[in-house]
C-alpha cells in the first residue's frame, strides 16, 4: 500500500469512497485521531486516483450518467447488495431462502438438498450413493448442501463472512471469479467431508474459508491488487477451525462441525489465490 494523503476527521470521504470502488482503484482507508489516510493498492493507478482527487475537491461529480442512473435504479437498501455484489448478495438470498424453507417444510428440503438422497425406509435410514445420484441427474446435490444452515447462528456467521470476503472479490477480481470461487469451493469442500462418510451436513463455511484463502494469498503476495484482510481475522478463523477439531469443542456445545469441508474448501482457495497471486505478480514484473 501507497500513502496517497491525509484528510481531516470532518471530511465526508463516502462520495469519494463509492467513486473508488466505481473505477474498480484498490484503496484502503485508515483511521486515527487525526483524521484519515487514504492508500493507494497499485502505483499504477496513481494518475486515475489523482484525476479523481483533483475533481473531488473541485466538487465535481465523480460517477458517470450512466452510474448514477444504475444507482438510481438500485436504490433501496434490499436492492444495494445486489448491486454492489450481485453473486455475494444471491447467494446470501439463496441461502436465507433455504433456511426459510426449512422452517416451513422442514425435512423436506434437507433430503432435497443433502449431497446424496436420504430416506427413511423400514424405520432406518437410507442413503443413496454418489455415482448413483450424479448419474440420474441429480449433480445439484453436488452443490446443494453449501445452501443448508441449521441454526441462526450458523446461518448469521457464515452470512457475515460470506459477504465481507464475497463483496471484496467481486470489487477487485468480478462476479464471474467470485462464481468460480463459489463452484470450486463448494464442490471441493462438499466431496471431502462426503469422503468422511457424512451425509447430514451442510452451510456456507467452507466457501468462507476458501475466500478468505483466495484475499490472504492475493493481498500477502500481491499487494498491489488491492485486497485486504486484517491478520487476526485470518488467525481469529483459522484458530476457530482447529477448534472445532478438538474434543473440547464438541464438550462446550460445537459438536458436529463439517471439519473437512472447512479444509476442503481453505485447499481450494489457497490453490486459486496461489495461481491468480502468480499471475498478479508477474503481470507487474
Amino acid at each position: 500500500m501507497y500513502k496517497v494523503l491525509m484528510l481531516p476527521r470532518d471530511t465526508d470521504t463516502r462520495p469519494l469512497r463509492q467513486a473508488l470502488w466505481a473505477h474498480r482503484i484498490g484503496h484502503r482507508f485508515t483511521e486515527n485521531e487525526d483524521g484519515y489516510t487514504l492508500w493507494l493498492a497499485d502505483p499504477r493507478q496513481h494518475d486515475e486516483l489523482m484525476q479523481l482527487l483533483e475533481r473531488w475537491q473541485r466538487g465535481e461529480p465523480l460517477i458517470s450518467k450512466y452510474q448514477r442512473r444504475h444507482r438510481q435504479l438500485t436504490g433501496s437498501p434490499l436492492a444495494k447488495p445486489f448491486a454492489i455484489a450481485p453473486v455475494t448478495a444471491t447467494l446470501m438470498a439463496l441461502c436465507l431462502l433455504v433456511f426459510a424453507l426449512m422452517a416451513v417444510l422442514g425435512d423436506l428440503v434437507i433430503a432435497l438438498m443433502t449431497i446424496v438422497p436420504v430416506a427413511v425406509v423400514g424405520g432406518s435410514l437410507s442413503l443413496g450413493s454418489l455415482g448413483e445420484t450424479v448419474a440420474s441427474g441429480q449433480v445439484w446435490r453436488l452443490i446443494s448442501p453449501a445452501f443448508l444452515h441449521f441454526g441462526w447462528m450458523h446461518l448469521i456467521f457464515n452470512m457475515l463472512w460470506l459477504w465481507y470476503f464475497g463483496r471484496q472479490i467481486e470489487a477487485l477480481h468480478g462476479s464471474r471469479r467470485m462464481l468460480a470461487l463459489f463452484g470450486i469451493s463448494a464442490l471441493g469442500g462438499n466431496l471431502a467431508q462426503y469422503a468422511t462418510g457424512t451425509v447430514l451436513f451442510g452451510g456456507m463455511s467452507g466457501v468462507d474459508f476458501a475466500l478468505l484463502g483466495y484475499v490472504w494469498l492475493m493481498s500477502r503476495r500481491a499487494p498491489q491488487s488491492g485486497f485486504f484482510v486484517p491478520q487476526m481475522l485470518v488467525v481469529f478463523m483459522l484458530g476457530w477451525m482447529v477448534f472445532t477439531m478438538t474434543d473440547f469443542a464438541a464438550a462446550v456445545g460445537f459438536g458436529n462441525v463439517a471439519n473437512e469441508a472447512h479444509l476442503g474448501g481453505l485447499a481450494v482457495g489457497l490453490v486459486m489465490g496461489w495461481y491468480y497471486s502468480s499471475r498478479a505478480k508477474g503481470s507487474t514484473d
